[in-house]
């Protein structure tokens, strides 16, 4: 199977400006993400689709591999799905951009999910410990059948803890998704969906119309720079495994 990872980068994220232009140790954040990914060695192609000319310029004069997008996209799904269209594929990763230090174990475990023919997306959940996790809006929580397929995902709390009784397990969706690409291509062809325009969370869209994604499992809660803050902690993180 071919598999291509797509880096969607936005240049004028509404929380933190211009984020992945920030440096982080020697290195722009979606630079650190770029080779990062290219350095796991699972893809036959890693890609960054971006709307800037900055990012392009970024990704190409140190040598990688980047295009600009040719159309306004409200998704990252949206995004990657024009880049791919006339790209021979099977499987297609979504890493995003602001999350430097992905690891090769994660996406080796994201990828062996496709191993099973009746998984189309496949992304990752990892379990909610601290107390204020489930609560806390900024976390989308995700809940599954016994096979690990997405039941729904929700900034709330779910599943409602209503029987102290009972042990309540938590799990926060990993935004790093997988498709095959004609599910991929489906969906950028379908109409935002009630539920998705309620959570404002693209991956509902997928459930509503009846296409399953299959969890994972990870034990590794990766690094998303969303803030200042963010960054700061990044940058101390760097500094423990350099």
């Amino acid at each position: 199977m071919k598999t291509i990872a797509l880096i969607p980068a936005r240049y004028a994220a509404t929380r933190f400006h211009a984020k992945l232009m920030q440096v982080l140790g020697n290195k722009t954040v979606i630079r650190h993400t770029y080779e990062n990914t290219k350095a796991t060695l699972l893809f036959d192609e890693v890609i960054v689709v971006t709307d800037s000319p900055i990012i392009f310029d970024e990704i190409t004069h140190h040598g990688g591999y980047a295009i600009m997008s040719r159309e306004v996209h409200e998704s990252g799904s949206d995004r990657i799905a024009e880049a791919i269209k006339d790209i021979e594929v099977d499987i297609v990763v979504n890493v995003q951009g602001d999350e430097p230090f992905v690891k090769k174990e994660v996406l080796y475990h994201l990828l062996n999910a496709f191993n099973s023919a009746d998984v189309q997306v496949a992304s990752l959940m990892y379990p909610i410990t601290s107390e204020e996790g489930p609560s806390n809006p900024n976390f989308v929580k995700v809940v599954v059948d016994k096979n690990n397929f997405a039941l729904y995902f929700s900034r709330s709390t779910i599943p409602y803890y209503r029987d102290n009784n009972v042990n309540a397990i938590y799990y926060k969706h990993i935004g790093i998704y997988a498709f095959r690409k004609q599910a991929l291509m489906q969906f950028t062809h379908s109409a935002p969906t009630p539920l998705e325009s309620v959570e404002k969370l693209e991956q509902l869209r997928y459930l509503e119309n009846g296409l399953k994604i299959k969890m994972v499992i990870t034990t590794e809660s990766p690094v998303s720079i969303d803030t200042p803050e963010d960054l700061e902690m990044a940058k101390k993180y760097l500094q423990t495994i350099s």
